[in-house]
């Protein structure tokens, strides 16, 4: 977006989802873009109104959580830009998960038994609850794929220390749990999701985006239990039905697959469905917002003139 730059803006970065600029060395300008990722691969056509989906839904679930631990997020200047605190990252994304599904259910059915460190117990069908949470890392790739990661490599490698890594835990796991909480209300089940954290002086902080659907995965709470013992597929709100169209197409990111066409039939599906999440998380009406780039610098200016 950003051609002009920011007052006293010092560097910038475009993520697979998020454009990233730095403000002296204390605060950060995060702009949500419609652009959609699947497989760390950026698809060609953008999704509109995806960006202030997920920025309305982080910023409310970051407002939701402000008693388990201090996060990054000061205001939202527009509907899809954040304004927040710098913090050095972790190197490593905490992914909690509720159920056995998507990469982990992946790897369960090829015989796996262990993710992460973690023992999966037997006798499991896709979907299944764990008897508690469990967190499988892995590695934040500023390039390319995340890569698994234990919690036992990550201090041997210097990623977290053993003190932090007790942090980071239970802040994962207590948010979880909140997020679980919250999707209840509104008849979801918060299945997986990851979080980032990082760091201002000794102080860990929450960082990025939480809950949204492009780092959770919600299923529906009404009709699960049949559906389980059906062994039908659960229906659900998040990004796993874009990489299911994917797979389905014959793409999972791997060297010379090809991204299938995106029509306007899917993109609007693919919106529409993001909006639903939001509806049916945040229990109230989407407003869709559209502001010109022009606009949007401007508001943005006019909020950092107040720090």
């Amino acid at each position: 977006m950003n051609s002009i730059p920011f007052p006293k803006q010092i560097a910038e970065y475009h993520g697979k989802v998020r454009d990233v600029y730095y403000i002296e060395n204390e605060l950060l300008v995060m702009i949500a873009s419609d652009r959609i990722s699947a497989f760390d691969v950026i698809l060609p056509r953008p999704i509109p109104f995806k960006g202030q989906v997920l920025n309305q839904i982080a910023a409310y679930m970051l407002q939701k959580t402000t008693d388990i631990c201090p996060n990054w997020l000061l205001e939202t200047p527009a509907p899809n830009v954040a304004i927040g605190k710098k913090c050095t990252p972790f190197k490593i994304e905490m992914v909690v998960r509720g159920n056995l599904v998507g990469h982990a259910w992946r790897t369960y059915n090829a015989g796996g038994r262990t993710l992460c460190g973690v023992t999966l117990p037997d006798g499991m069908a896709e979907n299944d609850f764990f008897p508690t949470p469990i967190i499988t890392p892995s590695t934040k790739a500023s390039e390319g794929h995340d890569e698994d990661i234990s919690k036992e490599e990550i201090i041997a490698q210097g990623l977290a220390s053993a003190e932090d890594w007790a942090v980071l835990e239970n802040y994962a796991l207590a948010l979880f749990a909140r997020g679980k909480e919250i999707a209840a209300k509104q008849g979801l089940i918060l299945v997986d999701t990851k979080y980032e954290f990082g760091k201002i002086g000794d102080t860990i902080y929450l960082m990025d985006e939480i809950h949204t659907p492009d780092s959770s995965r919600y299923f529906y709470a009404d009709g699960f239990e049949e559906r389980q013992t059906k062994k039908e597929k659960q229906k659900q709100l998040s990004k796993e039905f874009v990489r299911e169209w994917l797979i389905e197409n014959n793409f999972m990111g791997k060297e010379g697959q090809t991204v299938p066409t995106m029509t306007d039939e899917w993109i609007d599906t693919i919106s529409k469905r993001y909006i639903e999440l939001y509806e049916k998380v945040i229990g109230a009406p989407f407003k869709p917002e559209a502001k010109s780039e022009q606009e949007t610098h401007q508001l943005i200016c006019d909020s950092l003139s107040a720090y």
